[in-house]
């Protein structure tokens, strides 16, 4: 998860002659590469096969993973070092997988760092009739099925090389159970091409489900070599892998991966049970229209296409014949809540987004070519989701910096800013590592263009430096905190992590320095997205207070998820009631700022996907918001400070019909926010079961 802190030729044939593929597959494996010096040979005699991949994150290169593949007797042995430092982060993976001359595994055991946050330490012996496995030092036994093969995640690449040349040579079997957990299933999406130097490159493509959250897209070369991957890492966050001398085709494909499968989902979503296209009347519900208004009992909301015809009292109201009425009595009527900090990095998003009941999303950060694709595809109505509204990123130089929009000169930030507005983005999102100057730089050309300024506040600036150079708004709370803190005698120059959480605990929100930062925040008209859900799931959770005990939405997640978000184990943290401290500091600043006039908008930075959005909404009712100020939070308000507000926001004739139906009125207690059974976006309505049941989520 992001805890960004302080912390085109023609399609490849397939093969259909009389040798079976693996002999082609063993052959390209098998060939020997011959070194590059005599003084290699001896080094590499025993190699039958040794290659790099390049490995990236946003596009931006941050590694390689080198292999090497051995003869051992009659079996094959693969061994491959992958590494990567991710914001001044060494993330180190090594593996070893013994397998037959036709691939099947034999023996894998792979350890080390999936992420910045992530380790592991797994094995897999495959025996006569059973398959053991230890995961860190749990193990057991499981029976041997007919065809599997063994591979832990997205990571190394070169484990997926392996993979896919096994199923290309067993059947191509739709599901394939892999160890230490978890199933693959595997499908050919079509041919590419690239080209290299003025030559076509031939390429297949294929999606892999069961190795991350979702999807992945891979391509093998017309030797069934894989070229690359396009996936997510176990942050979640983009990851790429790309044979190395192939590095500049990574745009076209990363694009190419985000409209194919957004295809691929809304194939999948024409088939969902419950969904309804035309004239749509909802009768008898509550309406809660977003604008503030008392609720309307006995509501008709009627919807031609994607605009809202009519909405109020069903006496006032006719409802045309060809309108397909559907019964909400009982029900709540609202607008399609916003999330003001997303980051939609991988296609799955669409649906939880709409389960959610999340019908516009503003994506502060992510590749431009693949959510350029993605918002294209969903706007075009070639995909599944919710509106997408985009922040691009920028960065500066440094050791903490993401992805490859770097603005280390007024130069840069103009040309930037062009890309951004040109491709059709709303907004620039100022990431850790961009100078003063350049930040003004980039808020100046944004605001020539019409376009608004927010992120991060750089590392060694403040917020009243970065509003001052024309930052219009600021995402997370900590940022806001750190113009509050107590001025205390002989600073520590550099403070330890203790000092650090002490001095925001010790923040009164009614102290001259929080009504300084406050009286200037509203003076500049500052927008705040202070992602209090996340802040609660990094400084509240521990062992005595599992994330469990807040977020009932863990209980839904997909396995691969749940592994990611799971309770604690383990020692509590000696500061635990010191963080507990600065989570319940930073709730009354945000109360303190929706008091004192602040505009707060909510926004989740993917945290729990799709609960932590009503995480947020009930958190601002216990910061001191009303249910409805909650509510229009992520509903009207958020319309308003995006220029939207006179199509969306609000359930009222003429707008768009972004409606959602609750099976409880929120109004009368926040946490049925959680209640949401159906959602209408684009002139669609769905069900939100099979949107959960989609992307692998109970309901």
């Amino acid at each position: 998860m992001r805890k960004h802190f302080d912390f085109s030729f023609a399609r490849v044939r397939r093969l259909v002659l009389a040798l079976p593929i693996y002999l082609l597959l063993a052959t390209a494996l098998f060939a020997q590469e011959q070194p590059a010096n005599p003084q290699a040979a001896t080094a590499t005699a025993s190699a039958i096969e040794q290659g790099k991949f390049r490995l990236h994150k946003f596009e931006q290169a941050i590694g390689e993973e080198s292999y090497t593949i051995t003869a051992d007797g009659a079996t094959r042995v693969l061994k491959t070092d992958f590494v990567f430092t991710d914001r001044n982060t060494p993330v180190p993976i090594s593996a070893t997988l013994r397998f037959d001359p036709d691939f099947t595994p034999l023996q894998f055991e792979i350890k080390g760092k999936t992420s910045r946050l992530s380790s592991i330490d797994d094995a897999v012996a495959i025996n006569e009739n059973s398959v053991h496995i230890r995961q860190n030092k749990a193990e057991r036994d499981e029976p041997k099925p007919e065809r599997f093969f063994t591979i832990a995640g997205y990571s190394p690449t070169a484990v997926q090389a392996l993979l896919m040349r096994y199923w290309l040579s067993h059947g191509s079997p739709a599901q394939l159970k892999t160890f230490p957990s978890g199933e693959v299933r595997i499908e050919d999406r079509g041919a590419d091409h690239i080209d290299k130097e003025g030559t076509p490159l031939a390429l297949e493509r294929y999606s892999v489900s069961g190795l991350i959250w979702g999807r992945e897209t891979v391509w093998l070369d017309e030797q069934k070599q894989l070229f690359a991957v396009v996936t997510t890492d176990a942050e979640f966050d983009h990851f790429e892998a790309v044979r190395e001398g192939f590095e500049s085709s990574l745009p076209p494909l990363v694009a190419k991966a985000g409209s194919d499968e957004m295809a691929a989902l809304s194939e999948m979503a024409s088939k969902f049970p419950g969904r309804q296209k035309g004239t749509l009347a909802l009768v008898g519900g509550t309406l809660v229209d977003g604008t503030g208004r008392k609720p309307i009992r006995d509501a008709v909301v009627l919807t031609d296409g994607d605009r809202i015809a009519a909405a109020g009292p069903r006496s006032r109201i006719k409802i045309p014949k060809n309108a397909t009425r559907i019964d909400v009595r009982g029900k709540t009527i609202l607008p399609g809540l916003w999330d003001m900090h997303g980051h939609f990095e991988q296609v799955e998003w669409g649906p939880i987004y709409l389960a959610v009941g999340a019908t516009t999303v503003r994506d502060v950060g992510n590749e431009l070519e693949f959510i350029s694709a993605v918002r294209d595809a969903i706007r075009d109505g070639h995909g599944l989701g919710p509106r997408l509204l985009l922040a691009g990123i920028v960065d500066g130089t440094g050791p903490a910096a993401l992805g490859v929009q770097r603005v280390d000169t007024p130069e840069q930030a103009q040309q930037w800013v062009i890309r951004y507005h040109d491709a059709g983005f709303q907004q620039i999102k100022i990431y850790s590592s961009v100078k003063l100057d350049n930040v003004a730089a980039i808020a100046t050309g944004a605001h020539e263009l019409g376009m608004t300024v927010t992120g991060h506040i750089p590392i060694g600036l403040d917020a009243y430096q970065g509003v001052n150079a024309g930052m219009d708004q600021i995402n997370h709370i900590q940022y806001i905190a750190d113009m509050m803190k107590p001025k205390t005698p002989n600073p520590p120059e550099k403070p330890n992590r203790a000092q650090r959480m002490e001095a925001i605990a010790a923040i009164k929100p009614d102290s001259p320095e929080a009504e300084k930062a406050i009286g200037f925040l509203k003076q500049h008209h500052t927008v705040v997205d202070p992602t209090i859900a996340l802040m609660e799931e990094i400084f509240s959770q521990s062992a005595s207070h599992p994330i469990s005990s807040f977020e009932p939405g863990v209980h839904h997640l997909a396995p691969e998820l749940a592994a990611q978000v799971a309770d604690p184990v383990g020692p509590a943290d000696p500061l635990e009631p010191t963080l507990q401290a600065v989570f319940q500091r930073y709730l009354q600043i945000v109360g303190a700022l929706h008091k004192a006039g602040v505009t707060i908008v909510a926004g989740t930075d993917q945290a729990v996907p799709g609960y932590s959005l009503y995480r947020e909404i009930e958190l601002y009712v216990q910061a001191g918001f009303t249910p409805m100020e909650a509510i229009q939070a992520a509903t009207s308000v958020p319309a308003k400070v995006m220029g939207l507000d006179k199509e969306l926001g609000t359930v009222e004739a003429g707008k768009k019909a972004d409606v959602i139906i609750l099976g409880s009125n929120p109004l009368d207690s926040i946490h049925n926010i959680r209640t949401v059974e159906k959602v209408i976006t684009g002139g669609t309505l769905y069900d939100c079961a099979p949107l959960w049941q989609s992307v692998g989520f109970k309901p």
